[in-house]
């Protein structure tokens, strides 16, 4: 029972990890049904831009993390207005085919800039475990849990009570009803992308700051997000995180009970599983919009 709760906690805290960064890709998705291949880019060159900031200007890393998300805050509206504004009314194949051409973009230039290798992520919490009854925690894991689930706060009062929140969820909801009361969806789409690609730099931060850096690991994540999305629904926000969370689980039971079993890699398997028999019994997720087209 204890391995049980260890192996539990464990895979909520990752699966809060994951709802950060899905929650990206259904921002963009809901805006303007474009999956971005490029969201695991996002993520890393948050992590890595925020060390970078910390060595080379020496502020205390709280701060060199907020220049980080602004950072790339900015860059998502940029490559919002630079490459995606021109696809519009493009085939939806060529938009992400634009998204796969920015992910190999982003990895060469984050790989020129710091190189393949493993990087130390500085750590503000004590590196002690914490006896809680029967499980051992680490702070760095209460940590990630407790910011993951600070920033999805956040953004769901973001989405109900500002006036750039609500105008975002009624682009998503019918672009045309938007834009004749008077909602700039050129610039929605634009703050969709900027708040998506700071999501990512959120979580990639959390990552780090779990496991270290290294661009190909952190990169992954966004494939391994993919599958909590289609979970829970590529255009539903709590589906998100119910999927990320699920996905999270599923990993850490599926290495902790049969990667002994049978030698390895079932932890890196089981999403994917998870992926083709979501696809096959419920191909829009679990909170997903149902679409009927007649013919």
């Amino acid at each position: 029972m204890t391995i049980f709760l260890q192996l539990l906690t464990s895979g909520i805290v990752v699966g809060m990890v994951y709802a950060l960064a899905a929650l990206g890709f259904v921002l963009i998705y809901k805006a303007s049904r474009v999956i971005n291949m490029a969201q695991g880019y996002f993520l890393a060159l948050g992590a890595f831009g925020a060390l970078a900031i910390a060595q080379a200007t020496h502020l205390p890393f709280v701060l060199a993390v907020v220049a980080s998300l602004l950072g790339s805050l900015v860059l998502g509206g940029i490559v919002e207005r630079l490459l995606l504004r021109p696809m519009i009314g493009e085939p939806v194949i060529g938009v992400i085919m634009v998204t796969i051409g920015l992910a190999a973009v982003l990895r060469g230039g984050i790989l020129l800039a710091w190189g393949a290798g493993n990087f130390g992520f500085p750590q503000l919490l004590p590196e002690a475990p914490l006896t809680l009854g029967p499980l051992v925690v680490s702070p760095v894991h209460l940590g990630a849990l407790g910011l993951s689930l600070a920033f999805l706060g956040v953004f769901a009062a973001f989405f109900k009570a500002t006036t750039l929140g609500v105008a975002m969820r009624a682009v998503a909801d019918d672009q045309q009803a938007a834009q004749a009361l008077g909602v700039s969806v050129p610039r929605i789409l634009a703050a969709s992308w900027a708040i998506a690609a700071m999501v990512a730099a959120v979580a990639g931060v959390v990552v780090g700051s779990l496991n270290g850096l290294n661009a190909d690991a952190l990169s992954f994540i966004g494939l391994k997000v993919f599958p909590a999305v289609i979970l829970g629904g590529l255009d539903s926000v709590p589906g998100a995180v119910v999927g990320g969370v699920a996905i999270g689980v599923l990993e850490n039971m599926a290495g902790g009970y049969l990667d002994p079993l049978v030698g390895g890699g079932t932890k890196e398997v089981a999403p994917f599983v998870a992926l083709v028999l979501v696809l096959m019994l419920r191909p829009y997720g679990l909170f997903g919009t149902v679409e009927i087209e007649r013919v």
